[in-house]
């Protein structure tokens, strides 16, 4: 019973972030106080991403991240995440022409993984941990933190470009807070994966698989900054989500179905 309310709190998680949306919507709405636009964006940026968060979680199998560790991930991962990428993307944005996109990409997809490699070798320091579902999930935490931030920020600039216009805001976070599982979660989570297995079996085949991870979502990435439109988006959205499906699922597998040792190397 505890396993099955774990495995769908991410319904929970996303019913009542929804509702407390609605509710935060409504009554900026009505009274038109302007003090109610932070509660929206935050609401708006977060409800989706902490609700996939939660439902990768679940599924990781026996092996669960610490909670802490998952904070620290969101938050500091978000924060750090979007500086340092804002930081080296604005040189890269005015200087590199038709290859901006893709400097871009490499930019945001290494920026966000500063937090989880800091805590890749705490956890390892302190449990020994290194399970790539480990991994999966405190990137997905990652992903999810730098993704919100995004969001809420585009969500402030669509206010102020509108001039006030509720019906603009409300646009930008739906379209950014949908798609973001199938961007930035999804991208980061699969590359801490690979970079988890890298470290606990250094083999050349998974440094390969890790370069090739990192490779294949700044593919995506740039992809999904250059190219328009809904079929697109759809396409990407597929590729990226059902790609870290199949790795959770292998993952998962792993962990549930191998007597593991903290420091025995993983199979090959």
């Amino acid at each position: 019973m505890r396993d099955l309310s774990r495995r769908w709190a991410w319904l929970g998680v996303l019913v009542v972030g929804l509702v407390l949306y609605v509710i935060v919507l409504r009554t900026l709405i009505r009274t038109q106080n302007l003090n109610f636009v932070p509660s929206l964006l935050l609401l708006g940026a977060t409800v989706v991403p902490l609700a996939f968060l939660s439902f990768a979680q679940a599924r990781t199998g026996r092996w669960q991240v610490p909670a802490a560790a998952l904070v620290i991930a969101a938050f500091f991962g978000g924060v750090i995440g979007v500086v340092v990428a804002g930081t080296l993307e604005y040189d890269a944005l005015r200087g590199l022409g038709a290859l901006a996109m893709l400097f871009v990409a490499v930019i945001e997809e290494a920026a966000k993984m500063i937090v989880p490699v800091v805590l890749l070798f705490v956890l390892l320091a302190r449990r020994g941990r290194r399970l790539p579902s480990d991994g999966l999930v405190i990137g997905v935490a990652s992903g999810m933190g730098f993704a919100a931030l995004e969001t809420m920020g585009y969500g402030f600039s669509a206010l102020l470009e509108s001039k006030g216009n509720i019906t603009a805001v409300e646009e930008t976070l739906f379209v950014r807070g949908l798609t973001a599982p199938a961007g930035h979660t999804a991208w980061t989570g699969l590359t801490c994966g690979a970079l988890w297995a890298m470290i606990a079996s250094p083999t050349g085949k998974r440094v390969l698989a890790f370069l090739a991870t990192f490779a294949g979502a700044v593919a995506m990435h740039t992809a999904w900054d250059t190219f328009g439109g809904v079929i697109p988006f759809i396409i990407l959205a597929i590729l990226s989500l059902g790609w870290l499906f199949i790795a959770l699922h292998r993952y998962r597998a792993f962990a549930e179905h191998t007597q593991w040792a903290p420091r025995d190397p993983l199979p090959v």
